[in-house]
């Protein structure tokens, strides 16, 4: 005879996963995602909310079949993040300058820590975001945390075949202090 907890257990099981008993049926992957702040209209966006996901960003296989759709990664991130995808966002993280125009940084990579990327350690794809100045360029300023304001984009990016990123924020300004 089996105990009545396990019983019970074998009972509750499917219904307690499926959401049936109390509560709303939620999506696995948006289950404790951290809800953002708005401020003046904008989504501040850390990387706790940005990086608060596993990421694997799918290979790059030069041999396969340029006709076959390659696997995006897209299917990796959760729903409540693809949603903030087309909104304004307030970024804050540290400048990686990646272009440059008369001593003005336009592009450059806002990534979770300094140590990223400089010092030896690689990021995860979700660590960082692709910065793309839409007026003007704004001073390079490296090892201090910085904010951005602009719309978001989410979803893979590629470049010659290979994923460069899944956050594009293109930039309207610098905020004017940073939390």
């Amino acid at each position: 005879m089996k105990p009545a907890f396990f019983l019970l257990h074998r009972l509750l099981a499917p219904a307690l996963l499926l959401g049936l008993l109390g509560g709303s049926l939620r999506a696995a992957d948006d289950l404790g995602m951290p809800v953002p702040e708005s401020e003046n209209g904008y989504l501040r966006l850390g990387f706790d909310k940005l990086a608060s996901y596993k990421f694997i960003p799918p290979a790059f296989d030069p041999a396969a079949d340029p006709k076959a759709v390659p696997p995006t990664g897209n299917e990796q991130i959760p729903a409540q993040v693809k949603s903030w995808s087309g909104k304004k966002a307030i970024v804050t993280g540290f400048m990686l300058p990646v272009k440059m125009d008369g001593g003005l940084v336009t592009e450059f990579l806002l990534v979770k820590d300094p140590m990223l990327c400089c010092y030896g350690v690689m990021p995860n794809m979700n660590e960082w975001v692709v910065v793309r100045m839409v007026k003007s360029g704004v001073k390079p300023m490296m090892d201090v945390p910085l904010s951005f304001l602009g719309e978001l984009k989410v979803g893979a990016m590629y470049e010659n075949g290979y994923m460069t990123g899944v956050y594009l924020l293109e930039g309207e300004k610098q905020a004017e202090s940073t939390p």
